[in-house]
């Protein structure tokens, strides 16, 4: 079956394609007849499958969402079939794609991503710093009790917090940044965004 094979790199486009199938479903059944709709969500699948750059897609989810979409309607021009007469069907489709609590398996990849990024910061920081920025931001001590603890000045301890804090949103920034650059160059390698 389809939905056991792995996008090679990333295994975003698979979590989110398996945590959207009913939703993708729903979708598509809006547009093509119940006999079809099992066929055009697994060609989705399949064509997500076989994007070359998937880094580049800002959107996987939109563009999961897309692509069951037009599926479904290259199947209705194909088969002359009319199901979807007015907008209130495409309102549903918009409010499956912008819906973020429908997307936990992406929400996680996300939070995850994230999570990593910032331990990474915080392992960049001088050793000093990244204690102090610890024992404040994850085990949440007072100014007072690391003070104590590591035999600094309190101010000294305030400085070590505000340097770690500007340290790791400049390392945020610079990733977005590099994030951005090479997204920017992957659409210019193949004609612009995919949404």
């Amino acid at each position: 079956m389809l939905t056991n094979y792995v996008m090679p790199g990333d295994g975003m486009f698979h979590q989110i394609y398996l945590a959207s199938r009913e939703s993708l479903r729903r979708v598509v059944a809006r547009i093509a007849p119940p006999s079809e709709i099992e066929d055009i969500v697994q060609e989705t699948y399949v064509r997500i499958c076989q994007v070359k750059n998937p880094e580049a897609i800002t959107s996987p989810k939109s563009f999961i969402f897309t692509t069951a979409k037009n599926l479904a309607l290259d199947y209705q021009k194909q088969a002359g079939v009319r199901l979807v007469d007015s907008v209130d069907d495409w309102t549903e489709f918009e409010r499956v794609i912008n819906d973020a609590s429908t997307d936990e398996v992406f929400q996680a990849k996300v939070a995850s991503d994230e999570f990593a990024e910032l331990c990474e910061a915080i392992r960049l920081l001088p050793v000093q710093c990244r204690k102090v920025f610890v024992l404040k931001k994850v085990y949440g001590y007072s100014q007072k009790e690391i003070s104590h603890q590591l035999e600094i000045s309190e101010s000294t301890v305030e400085k070590h917090i505000s340097s770690g804090t500007k340290r790791c949103m400049q390392f945020k920034r610079n990733r977005n940044k590099i994030n951005e650059a090479k997204m920017n160059n992957s659409k210019e390698g193949f004609g612009g965004a995919y949404e």
